[in-house]
């Protein structure tokens, strides 16, 4: 790295951590194409703050020292900064290496494998099969959705928080979802950038067998959205879990009998609720919903847009969550599942904008598309619950204050 280069960070994760006593932060490659991190000293952050890709080497060791009283030598800096590069922190040259190693490796691959099991559940095919079952002895009563219900909105948390709700809404839908002959999954992308639609031609494997992707599908669609726009993030699809969280339980629900799949990961729309775009102004997203509707008139389709809700706490950046704080969380989800179930996107849209995005309601851009698909619908609410989101390293805590809220829906 010469010194004329300006380093810029990459899209990737922070952790805030103590280490050997002293406050540090944890930094590692967003999509995973390394095992490599790297633990930098709070007192260095400044470091990597000024690698936005506009200071060469010298003008970060001049800014840490007239900005931040940091005196660090010149060869220090190219040290830390070499590290980053291998860690794949930094955009460039070894990044780039790796990324197009790992996106060749992926699109060869028989299938894109479980990246939960073992983990978020069991790995065996009949231990899957009991912990599924177990959620649904569990369930009360629940009204069936008609077989010809059109949409349904599934959470993405993890079993154990979740495992109610999915068991919930999946079991109400259960004879549409057996019935289907595609299934459009949009499901957020939770490293994506904003206005994003991800494809790819992969197939999906779970425990309980492969899902099969319609790549005539999704080839269709990348030359109408433009491949370039279509595959940009396509590695996504290697480790995003709100796709496979759903996909297994597709799979239980019809008896392991594939059909065919469409897997969509969506990005953020940030911009789009702060007025720094207009959703009107996409193009793309026209072509998108037209030509799917033009397939969904074609064969029974079932759209399940993958989101969990509202996302409030210390854990998510905000202030801690008192009693009177978590009853305003809960009516204020309320209010957006009356939203949710009125079905239309235009509204839906409005209404997040007016406040609603600032709960960080990680389904905003799955649920929008699904109401831009189905057109006119009307949604029944099946389940709901706020789960605990802090954790002392082996559970959930129940009294803390951060809380993550989740429903199942189920649209004619």
């Amino acid at each position: 790295m010469n010194n004329q280069t300006k380093p810029k960070l990459r899209n990737i994760n922070v952790q805030q951590i103590v280490y050997q006593g002293e406050p540090a932060f944890v930094l590692h490659d967003s999509q995973r194409l390394t095992d490599a991190v790297i633990v930098l000293p709070q007192a260095l952050g400044p470091l990597a703050l000024l690698c936005d890709g506009k200071h060469t080497i010298p003008e970060i060791k001049a800014a840490l020292e007239g900005r931040y009283s940091l005196p660090l030598p010149l060869d220090t800096i190219e040290n830390l900064l070499d590290q980053f590069d291998q860690a794949l922190l930094l955009d460039g040259q070894t990044y780039d290496q790796a990324r197009q190693k790992a996106i060749d490796e992926f699109r060869v691959a028989p299938f894109r494998p479980s990246a939960l099991a073992g983990g978020s559940y069991p790995a065996d095919p009949d231990d899957l099969r009991h912990k599924l079952q177990r959620y649904l002895d569990q369930v009360d009563e629940i009204p069936a959705s008609p077989a010809t219900s059109r949409g349904l909105i599934s959470p993405h948390i993890d079993y154990p928080r979740g495992g109610s709700v999915y068991a919930k809404v999946w079991a109400s839908a259960a004879e549409a979802v057996r019935e289907v002959e595609l299934v459009i999954i949009v499901g957020t992308d939770h490293n994506g950038n904003l206005g994003t639609l991800t494809l790819t031609c992969q197939n999906y494997a779970t425990p309980l067998g492969m899902l099969p992707t319609d790549k005539a599908l999704v080839q269709r669609l990348a030359d109408a959205l433009g491949p370039d726009f279509a595959f940009a993030d396509e590695l996504h699809h290697r480790t995003e879990w709100s796709l496979e969280l759903v996909m297994v339980w597709l799979q239980y629900m019809r008896g392991e009998k594939p059909c065919p799949v469409l897997p969509v990961l969506c990005g953020s729309f940030l911009h789009y609720m702060v007025g720094q775009a207009n959703i009107k102004d996409e193009p793309r997203f026209k072509t998108f919903v037209e030509l799917l509707r033009e397939e969904m008139s074609q064969r029974r389709t079932l759209v399940v847009a993958s989101g969990d809700l509202a996302h409030l706490g210390p854990q998510f950046d905000g202030p801690p969550l008192d009693e009177t704080a978590q009853a305003q969380m809960e009516a204020d989800d309320k209010c957006l599942l009356n939203a949710l179930r009125q079905g239309n996107a235009g509204s839906f849209f409005e209404f997040m904008q007016a406040g609603q995005y600032q709960r960080n309601v990680c389904g905003l851009s799955p649920f929008y598309f699904m109401f831009d698909l189905l057109g006119e619908t009307q949604g029944q609410s099946i389940a709901y619950a706020r789960c605990p989101a802090e954790h002392d390293g082996r559970k959930f805590l129940p009294n803390g204050s951060s809380f993550v809220s989740v429903c199942g829906m189920v649209f004619e």
